[in-house]
Formats: C-alpha cells, sequence, structure tokens
C-alpha cells in the first residue's frame, strides 16, 4: 500500500508541475503579447512607414486606447511650469527632454490645452481642469500684453516649434485653442476675454499672411504653418470672429496648389521636401469645400435634379445652379481633398521624414481633422490604423517624444493625444466644416 501511495503522490505531483508549466507558458505568451502592443525602447526611431498597423484595428478609444490617452494625461500634468504655461524648449537644444527646463510657450501651451479639452476636461469640471484653467490663465496674459503693432503674440524666440513650422505658429495655435474653448460653455466674463484675445490672434495671422496664402517668417516646413493657420481661420470663423475673405481664399488657394489634381504630383518645396507634409494640408484646405460639393449634390440627387450614379463635376454642379467659377472651384477641391487623402495614407508617404518628429504627428492630425470636417465616413478606417501606430511607440512614463526636428516630448505628447482622443470631438469639427 506504501508503494501505491508514493506512486499516487509521485503522479500527482508530476500534474502539478504540468498544470503549473503550462499556464506559465500563457503568462509569457500573453505578457509578450501585452509588450509587443505597448512597444518601447528607441522611441520614434522605429517609423510609422516601417511597420504594419495590421491587427491593431480592432482598437478602440474606449478600450485598449483610453489607457494609453490616461498616461499620456498623467505625464502632461505633471509637465506644467509654474507660470500655468508649457514649452517644447529652444532648437538649439532639441536634445533636452527635461519637460521642466524649458520656458513656457505659447504654441505647445495651446496644444497641451486642447488635448487637455479633447480629451473631456473643461474649465469647470474633469480630472485636469486645475491644469487647463492655469494654461488659460498664460495665453491669455501673454496675449493681452502685446500691442497691435506687435507682429508676434510672444516675446520667446527660437522654441522648436517656430524654427521648423513659423515665426507666428503661437498666434496660430493659440487661436486654434480660443476657437475650441469658445465652443464650450463659458462664463460672460471669461467668453468676452477670450473672444477679445482670439481677435487679437486672428488679425496677427491675417496680417502676416502674403498674398501667395503663405504665412510669412516660415519655418523648415513651413507649409505645416499655413495649413494650421488655414485650420485656426476657419475654426475662429464658426465661432463668429470676423474674417479677411481674401485672406482665407489665398490660403485655400495655396494649399490646394500643393497638389495638383492633373498630374497627380505634389509641391514639396514648403514642406522640407516631404510629400507627407505637403498632401496633408492639402486634404485639410480643400475638406470644407470638398464637403460642400458632395452636399450640393447629394441634395440635387435627393430632389431628382441628378441622377443616383452621378458625380461630383463641374458641369453637374453648373446644371443646378451653381456658378462656373464656384464650380470650378468646388470640384476642384473635392478631387484634391480625395486624392490627397489617400496618398498621405499612403505608407510609404507616412514615413515622412525617415523617423518621426513632431511634423509627422501634425500631419497626421491634420489628415483626420480634415475627413472628419468633411464629414468623411472613412476617417474610422484612418483612425484604427493611427492608434494602432501610436500604442506601439508610447514611452514607459506615458510621453511621445520625437526623433527629428522637434523633438519636445510636451509638443509630441499633446499632438499624440488629439490624435487618439478626435472622436470627443467629432461634433465640433462638423460644426466647423459647415456653411
Amino acid at each position: 500500500m506504501k508503494t501505491k501511495a508514493k506512486i499516487l503522490f509521485v503522479i500527482a505531483v508530476m500534474t502539478l508541475v504540468t498544470v503549473s508549466v503550462f499556464r506559465w507558458n500563457n503568462r509569457i505568451d500573453e505578457d509578450q503579447q501585452i509588450a509587443e502592443v505597448r512597444e518601447k525602447g528607441c522611441v520614434f526611431m522605429t517609423t510609422f512607414g516601417e511597420e504594419s498597423s495590421e491587427g491593431y484595428a480592432k482598437h478602440k478609444i474606449n478600450k485598449k486606447v483610453q489607457p494609453i490617452i490616461e498616461d499620456g494625461l498623467s505625464w502632461l500634468a505633471q509637465a506644467q511650469l509654474k507660470n500655468g504655461g508649457y514649452g517644447a524648449g529652444s532648437h538649439s537644444r532639441q536634445g533636452e527632454m527635461n519637460p521642466h527646463a524649458v520656458n513656457a510657450d505659447p504654441a505647445t501651451t495651446s496644444m497641451v490645452a486642447m488635448a487637455i479639452l479633447r480629451s473631456g476636461s473643461n474649465l469647470k469640471g474633469g480630472m485636469y481642469k486645475q491644469q487647463l484653467n492655469k494654461a488659460l490663465k498664460y495665453l491669455l496674459e501673454t496675449v493681452e500684453a502685446v500691442s497691435k503693432d506687435d507682429t508676434y503674440i510672444t516675446s520667446e524666440k527660437g522654441t522648436q516649434i517656430q524654427t521648423k513650422l513659423g515665426n507666428n505658429i503661437d498666434a496660430v495655435l493659440t487661436a486654434q485653442f480660443f476657437s475650441n474653448l469658445l465652443k464650450g460653455d463659458l462664463d460672460a466674463a471669461t467668453k468676452k476675454r477670450v473672444e477679445r484675445c482670439l481677435d487679437i490672434c486672428v488679425d496677427k495671422i491675417q496680417r502676416a499672411t502674403g498674398q501667395d496664402g503663405k504665412v510669412k517668417g516660415a519655418g523648415w516646413a513651413g507649409v505645416l504653418q499655413s495649413g494650421l493657420a488655414a485650420s485656426a481661420l476657419e475654426s475662429a470663423g464658426s465661432v463668429g470672429a470676423t474674417l479677411d475673405e481674401v485672406v482665407v481664399t489665398s490660403q485655400k488657394t495655396y494649399l490646394k496648389e500643393n497638389y495638383d489634381e492633373k498630374s497627380a504630383s505634389v509641391k514639396t518645396a514648403d514642406g522640407a521636401g516631404i510629400i507627407l507634409y505637403s498632401v496633408s494640408n492639402s486634404a485639410r484646405g480643400a475638406a470644407k469645400d470638398a464637403r460642400k460639393a458632395r452636399e450640393l449634390i447629394d441634395k440635387a440627387k435627393k430632389e431628382g435634379k441628378l441622377k443616383q450614379d452621378d458625380k461630383v463635376t463641374v458641369a453637374n454642379l453648373q446644371d443646378i445652379g451653381v456658378s462656373e467659377e464656384e464650380a470650378i472651384s468646388y470640384a476642384s477641391s473635392y478631387n484634391i481633398y480625395n486624392a490627397s487623402k489617400q496618398k498621405a495614407q499612403q505608407n510609404d508617404v507616412m514615413s515622412g521624414f525617415g523617423n518621426n518628429g513632431g511634423e509627422e504627428f501634425l500631419s497626421f492630425l491634420q489628415t483626420g481633422e480634415s475627413m472628419v470636417v468633411n464629414d468623411d465616413a472613412e476617417w474610422t478606417t484612418w483612425y484604427d490604423n493611427i492608434s494602432g501606430r501610436l500604442m506601439k511607440i508610447q514611452n514607459e512614463d506615458g510621453s511621445w517624444n520625437g526623433h527629428h526636428c522637434i523633438t519636445s516630448p510636451v509638443f509630441c505628447t499633446a499632438t499624440s493625444l488629439l490624435i487618439l482622443s478626435i472622436e470627443n470631438d467629432i461634433d465640433n469639427l462638423k460644426l466647423t466644416g459647415e456653411g
């Protein structure tokens, strides 16, 4: 009996060991899968174009992506400077990754504030309302301190953002933030103050825009500054700011001309030779008019004025009462938008400079926002693709940083969060595209 008992004991132990080993191997497999999703190491050395996002399309903002957003927001909350602002640092010190070792600048502060706003907090509530209120205070005081004769809204010079995007980028991004804020619920005093500062920023942008539609003081990738300026003025107009239509038209024309619809060629002279920078902003510049063209044709089909299979063409637009000049413009915007958005999402184009700086992130953001402004249902495909890519290259501390040009972890983290949380801003972006 003793011998039999020993044999049974040995069998039991071997069974337990086998089960434990099986479970341990499964645990290792699970950990490896998680590690693959949250791949770390040399962040941004891995380019978006080099790694396929196949298999990541299942990620949605309320599941896998939301924890990533929360980690990024937590890191940004700790990165705020004592004066309420945030900084990207100077161009001469691109290797500085400590967010507290740099000076605040309006452009970076606005990007962070927009990321917090889009992620669910506002001035009255949310986990990061304190950081948002401090950032707003810094921006309002900065803008209110400038005179009408000043060219810029800040005395801070030589920042990474200015050097790479353009000297007027602070007014551009601050205007965008103020417009976004005005779409929410503000008390009367704050609203009046924000509106006044928005008008100052709009004036700086419009005065800095040349007859060719380019915003003066362009940096290394000046087309991005001009594209963002066009977006900022569109947003400002949607909340009641007075715009110079000559400036608005010249900006749109310039951005559309970066893509030749006949030859399908891309002008990259103002985009540091990078196709991504040009086409993403061509798509953004054409998005609103492209939507208008599609909506006019769809309305005519419902009214029986056109056949169901009729396309957006100059002839069809004229047939439903659109003037020849407007028909040519609308049809061109429609064609350029669709060609540019497709080009901007090609893997070889998305690789940008070869590795990723803040310019790449801004280009991805411009592509996505242009699709939402256009009320383009394909934005969800873009989102599933880009969110999977971003998840793989987030730093362990919750931040993102660039590998070239705009390396700032503050700026890159804010831009990444604006991309990942875009679903929260669908209504506001669509509102921008109306009219």
